[in-house]
C-alpha cells in the first residue's frame, strides 16, 4: 500500500528512480492523502499535471536538515501549516495551551511549532537561500496582508515578509498552485511570477504595481485603530474574482507586498476532477504504531458536496479563504465516491456528513452571481434573505435520496450546519420534514449564534425570531413524524458588541426555553475576520461605527458563565454578573431566576 503515496524519504525516492523531485511539499500536519486535507490536493493535482512531489511531514523546525530531507526541488517547495493555523491548533481563546492536535500521529501535541508557516519558510531558506518558496494553506491565506495577532496582541506584517517566501498562493489554490508550476517550468524566475491570480508577491518597484488600490501603509495601520478598519474594509470588499482590484501596502524596509485578485472559482467539472484524483484515502503507514491520525477517523466517511458560502458570518474567514461563490460537485462524483466507501472494511454503511460550509448550498446565491460576482454594498442573507436568492433546495434533496438509496448505505447524515433563514424561504420543498425523517440523528445542530438583535446585527445573522420560526417548525414538523428529536444551539459569547445586558438576556432565553447547551464557544479573534476587526479596532469596518468589545478575561468570563448559568461552578461569576447588572430579580429560588443566592456561612 505505501507505494501509492507521495515519497516522504529519500529510500522512497531511489525506489522510485527518481533523482530530484520538481516539488517538495512542507507540512505542518502529518501526512495524510485524504481530499479533506489541502495539502494532498494539492500534491495529487500537481501529479497529474506531469510533476513529481515529494512530502515532509511536520518536520523538526529546530534542525535545518529536517527541510533537506528530500534534497533541493528543482522548481520549489510548498509551505503549509496545514488544515489549521497554528496558533488555534495550539492554543485555546483564552490562550491556554491545548492537550492534543487531532492532525498529529496519536493525537500527540508538539508536533509543529507556533507560526509554522514563518518558521518553515526560514529554515528553508537557511538551507537553500536560492530556492523559490510559495506558502498557502489557511495559516499564510488569512495572513497575506497586515494583520492583527491574537496570540501576540498585536499586528504583524505579511506572513509573505516574514516567511522569507516569494509567493503565497492565498484561497484554496488550486488554479493559482498549477499556473505557479507552469510558469516556474517554463523557465520564468519567482521573481518574475507577478501575474497570476490567487497569489501574493513581493516587490521594491512601485512603478511595476498597476491597476491597483496602495492601501494604507503598514506603520500607520500599526499606529492607528481607524486606518487599520478602513483597510480591512478596502481587503474585505474586494474578495470577489469579478469585481476584485488588486491591492498592495508598502513597508518601511522598501518592500511593497502586492495581492492580486482572487483566482476564479472551480467549475463542477473542475472539482469532480479534483476528487477522482488517486487518493490513498488514508494516512501514511509510518503511523500506525502511534495510533493513525485521529482527524482523519471524524471525516473518513463524510462526503464534501460543496465550497464557498454566501452567508458572510462577521466571525467566519470564509469570504476571505474560499470566497462567496459558492461551487459543488455533481452528483455523479459524489456518489462514486459513497460507493468506494463498501470496499472499506470500517466501512458499517453510515455516512456521517455531506455537505461543505454549509450543507445544503449547491449553487451560487444568484444567476448574478457568475457574471457580475457577489454584491459588494449588500449582503445575501443579512438581515434579511435577499429576494433574488434561490433558495430551492431540491437539488440537494435529490442528492441525498440518490445517497440513500445505494445498496449497503444504512445511513446518511447531515452533520455540517444549514441555514435555517434559508430553509425557511424555501416555499418549493418540504426539505425540513425529510431532512427530519431521514437525516438527522436525534439532535440538529443549527447555530443563532446569538438571541440579542444587537449582537447579531455584529455577527451578520438574522432577528432571533427568525430561528424561533425555524425551532417551531422543525418541532411541528418531527411532531407530525412521531420523532422525538430537537434542535442544539451553538452559541457564541464576548463577540463583538455583547454588553453584560446581552449575555443576561442569552441566559434568560435559555432559561425560557429549558436549554442547557454543553458546547459554547468564547469568541476566537482569528485572522481575516470582521469581527476581528472589530475586536482589536472597537469598530466596525462595514460601517465605521464604535462598536463594543468585552476585551478583560473576567468580564468575558462572566458572560460565558452566563450562558452555562445551570452549572454550580459558575454560579459565583453568574450572581456576579446579575449584581454588576442591576438583575438582582435573576438571583433566588423562582422559575425565572438563574442562580440561587449564596449560602450563609454557618458560624462556629
Amino acid at each position: 500500500m505505501a507505494e501509492g503515496f507521495l515519497p516522504v524519504s529519500k529510500k522512497d525516492l531511489r525506489e522510485r528512480g527518481i533523482e530530484q523531485l520538481d516539488f517538495v511539499y512542507v507540512c505542518g500536519d502529518a501526512y495524510v492523502d485524504h481530499p479533506s486535507f489541502g495539502a494532498a490536493i494539492l500534491c495529487r493535482l500537481l501529479e497529474a499535471h506531469g510533476f513529481s512531489v515529494g512530502f515532509i511531514a511536520q518536520p523538526n523546525w529546530k534542525s535545518v536538515e529536517s527541510v533537506k530531507a528530500l534534497g533541493e526541488p528543482r522548481l520549489g517547495f510548498l509551505v503549509s501549516a496545514g488544515n489549521m493555523d497554528s496558533c488555534v491548533n495550539h492554543y485555546s481563546v483564552t490562550k491556554h495551551r491545548r492537550r492534543t492536535d487531532a492532525y498529529s500521529p496519536g493525537g500527540k501535541m508538539g508536533k509543529r511549532p507556533d507560526n509554522a508557516v514563518v518558521v518553515y519558510g526560514n529554515l528553508i531558506r537557511q538551507a537553500y537561500p536560492e530556492a523559490a518558496i510559495i506558502i498557502g494553506g489557511i495559516e499564510a491565506s488569512l495572513r497575506r496582508l497586515s494583520h492583527y495577532d491574537y496570540w501576540q496582541d498585536k499586528v504583524r506584517r505579511s506572513i509573505l515578509l516574514d516567511a522569507s517566501a516569494d509567493l503565497i498562493s492565498y484561497g484554496m489554490g488550486e488554479h493559482s498552485i498549477i499556473e505557479i508550476a507552469e510558469a516556474l517550468d517554463a523557465g520564468i524566475p519567482v521573481g518574475d511570477v507577478t501575474f497570476i491570480d490567487g497569489t501574493v508577491y513581493k516587490t521594491r518597484v512601485e512603478e511595476d504595481i498597476y491597476d491597483a488600490i496602495r492601501l494604507p501603509d503598514y506603520e500607520k495601520v500599526v499606529a492607528d485603530k481607524r486606518t487599520y478598519a478602513r483597510s480591512f474594509k478596502t481587503q474585505y470588499e474586494n474578495t470577489d474574482f469579478v469585481t476584485a482590484k488588486r491591492l498592495y501596502e508598502a513597508y518601511e524596509d522598501g518592500w511593497f507586498v502586492v495581492q492580486n485578485p482572487p483566482a476564479a472559482p472551480l467549475t463542477t467539472q473542475e472539482m469532480d476532477d479534483i476528487y477522482a484524483l488517486p487518493y490513498m484515502r488514508a494516512w501514511h503507514p509510518m503511523y500506525d504504531g502511534a495510533g493513525g491520525i485521529p482527524a482523519l477517523s471524524e471525516i473518513k466517511f463524510s462526503l464534501t458536496s460543496n465550497r464557498g458560502c454566501y452567508g458572510e458570518c462577521n466571525f467566519c474567514a470564509l469570504t476571505f479563504h474560499e470566497g462567496r461563490i459558492v461551487q459543488a460537485r455533481s452528483h455523479e462524483s459524489i456518489l462514486e465516491e459513497a460507493k468506494g466507501y463498501r470496499e472499506d472494511p470500517d466501512f458499517k454503511g453510515y455516512i456521517h456528513d455531506v455537505g461543505g460550509p454549509t450543507a445544503e448550498f449547491r449553487r451560487p446565491a444568484c444567476k448574478k452571481q457568475l457574471t457580475l460576482g457577489a454584491c459588494k454594498d449588500r449582503h445575501c442573507l443579512y438581515p434579511t434573505v435577499c429576494p433574488n436568492l434561490d433558495t430551492d433546495h431540491t437539488d440537494y434533496l435529490e442528492l441525498l435520496r440518490e445517497l440513500r438509496s445505494l445498496p449497503g448505505i444504512k445511513k446518511v447524515f447531515v452533520r455540517s450546519g444549514i441555514r435555517y433563514d434559508v430553509v425557511l424561504a424555501d416555499h418549493k420543498t418540504h426539505f425540513l420534514k425529510e431532512l427530519s425523517e431521514h437525516h438527522v440523528s436525534g439532535q440538529l445542530r443549527v447555530a443563532p449564534e446569538h438571541v440579542s438583535d444587537a449582537v447579531l446585527s455584529k455577527i451578520g445573522k438574522p432577528s432571533v425570531n427568525v430561528y424561533n420560526r425555524f425551532v417551531e417548525e422543525f418541532e411541528k414538523v418531527n411532531k407530525e413524524l412521531g420523532k422525538d428529536q430537537y434542535c442544539v444551539p451553538y452559541l457564541i459569547s464576548s463577540h463583538p458588541g455583547s454588553r453584560l445586558r446581552d449575555a443576561i438576556a442569552l441566559a434568560e432565553y435559555l432559561n425560557k426555553h429549558k436549554l442547557s447547551p454543553k458546547q459554547v464557544q468564547d469568541f476566537y479573534p482569528t485572522p481575516g475576520t470582521v469581527s476581528t476587526c472589530m475586536y482589536y479596532t472597537g469598530y466596525d469596518p462595514l460601517t465605521m461605527n464604535q462598536v463594543y468589545v468585552a476585551t478583560a478575561p473576567h468580564e468575558k468570563a462572566m458572560q460565558r458563565a452566563l450562558i452555562q448559568y445551570r452549572d454550580p461552578k459558575n454560579h459565583a461569576l453568574v450572581r456576579e454578573a446579575c449584581r454588576k447588572a442591576h438583575r438582582f430579580d435573576l438571583i433566588g429560588y423562582g422559575p425565572e431566576c438563574l442562580v440561587p443566592p449564596e449560602r450563609k456561612q454557618k458560624r462556629k
